[in-house]
């Protein structure tokens, strides 16, 4: 299947606030096997995968949180035929019901490695971080975790190249989700409006509100058109890289203010659990920091276009 078959199964997945460990066992763990896992790890891993007999989790940052891979400071030390793991990793998505990880983690003098690591090790243990979005972020602590060295994912020191592939169709992927959700926003909203009275008419037919809504409408037009043209960059095989970073600051921009506006529109019970407009809005402020907030994702375009220079 191509990207773009991905990408319509996330938008659908955000719109329903889909709880699922799909995202961090198909987009993030299976890419990075099919990114760079050898023929062998491809054909055990990706089968039990898609039959749905494997969850894995990607433990990719350490405790400073940092987006850049440069920043991974977890070792792996070489013991015989294995490698031995110390340390912590943060905002590691599903690991509480995962069987695998896949761990970055510095291996000497080959550089950053990623590593294949059974949850059930008695030297990991794993607990859940309390998060405003109510997602299954754990922190996965590794004491003496011995990891045989055919558990390297694809070659050794080849882990930084690969999570940056990876990172950004996640990106692209996480902004899917953001459209989908934003879409659904828009949908309760003006359900709401043309419900809600106040004065003897519907809210929706006071100018204020009405502006409202064209606008969050106007965002989320622009973010669903660039998201599938990004998405098919990908699938034409166009350097994506920078729009990738582009598409994300913009969504996590569209995403919030669609969000916001949303909750205001439905004033008190839009802060409440019973109202579902609600999720979405917390949802919204969890995957602006997702695979990069909307500065960094600046940054990166910026950095760039001034080494590359702008495109004609």
């Amino acid at each position: 299947m191509q990207f773009m078959d991905l990408i319509i199964i996330l938008e659908e997945m955000g719109k329903a606030v889909f709880p699922s460990p799909f995202f961090s066992t198909v987009v993030q763990c299976g890419l990075l096997i099919l990114e760079s896992g050898t023929e062998d790890q491809k054909k055990e891993l990706i089968a039990q995968i898609a039959e749905g007999n494997l969850i894995m989790a990607l433990a990719r940052y350490d405790e400073d949180a940092s987006y850049s891979v440069d920043s991974v400071k977890m070792t792996a030390e070489v013991q015989g035929d294995d490698y031995i793991l110390n340390g912590t990793k943060l905002f590691v998505i599903d690991a509480n019901i995962a069987q695998k990880l896949i761990v970055a983690a510095n291996d000497g003098d080959n550089g950053l490695s990623l590593f294949l690591v059974e949850t059930k090790d008695p030297g990991i243990t794993i607990a859940k971080i309390p998060t405003i979005g109510k997602d299954n972020a754990c922190e996965v602590v590794f004491k003496n975790v011995k990891v045989p060295k055919v558990n390297v994912l694809g070659s050794p020191g080849k882990g930084a190249e690969s999570l940056e592939k990876m990172e950004a169709k996640a990106t692209i992927a996480k902004a899917a989700e953001m459209v989908g959700g934003a879409k659904v926003c828009i949908d309760i909203t003006a359900d709401y409006a043309k419900q809600r009275e106040q004065y003897g008419k519907p809210i929706g037919g006071y100018q204020a509100i009405q502006h409202y809504m064209a606008n969050m409408l106007l965002d989320y037009d622009t973010s669903s058109n660039y998201l599938y043209r990004v998405a098919c960059m990908v699938d034409e095989g166009e350097d994506y890289m920078t729009e990738a970073s582009s598409l994300k600051a913009r969504c996590n921009e569209s995403f919030i203010y669609i969000s916001e506006r949303a909750v205001q529109i439905h004033g008190g019970i839009g802060t409440t659990r019973e109202a579902d407009i609600g999720l979405f809005y917390r949802r919204a402020k969890t995957y602006e920091s997702a695979f990069g907030g909307t500065s960094h994702h600046y940054e990166k375009v910026a950095d760039r276009l001034f080494t590359e220079g702008i495109p004609e």
